[in-house]
């Protein structure tokens, strides 16, 4: 029984190290049917900077109101404790996987967010996101910038969202 098993340590070390690197960047040419090539490919060199582009996170519109059902709010007056700390529970709950409140994630941080966004397009971006990337402009950057990770509908609802916002504007 030993004797096997050094075989076959024997012949797993063997297959490891022959598929080591060799240093060559080495292809396979698959376009003669009759014998394989093997060609070596030259390393691209390298391409000038490409154009460095302002982060949608730091684009400010407070304009933009965003794409659905929300056309108004006001958040000017004093924050709403139990409505913040009902926002604060459903954020960990929907929120917390792709977003973090003291750093960029798989999202933006919320923090400050109502510096640069209008509260109706943060509702808007909440209770409506999959039309939100198709047309507004800035969730279309945004969706550049955070690398293709679309914002996830959590079926939040109106009344959910007003409360994550609240939990929001105690954000500092």
């Amino acid at each position: 029984m030993k004797r096997t098993h050094k075989l076959l340590i024997l012949m797993f070390s063997f297959v490891l190290f022959s598929c080591g690197n060799d240093k060559k960047n080495n292809q396979v040419d698959y376009s003669s049917k009759k014998t394989l090539v093997k060609k070596e490919v030259q390393k691209e060199k390298p391409k000038e900077a490409p154009e460095v582009k302002k982060e949608a996170t730091a684009n400010i519109d407070l304009s933009n109101k965003g794409i659905g059902p929300v056309k108004s709010i006001d958040i000017s007056g004093a924050i709403d404790q139990k409505l913040a700390d009902e926002g604060k529970e459903l954020f960990k709950n929907k929120c917390s996987a792709c977003h973090r409140t003291n750093r960029k994630f798989i999202g933006p941080n919320p923090t400050g967010v109502f510096d640069r966004r209008s509260p109706e397009w943060v509702m808007n971006m909440i209770v409506n996101p999959e039309e939100m990337l198709q047309k507004d402009p800035i969730a279309k950057a945004l969706l550049i910038e955070f690398n293709g990770s679309p914002m996830a509908n959590q079926n939040v609802s109106e009344q959910e969202a007003r409360a994550i916002v609240e939990f929001f504007r105690t954000l500092k």
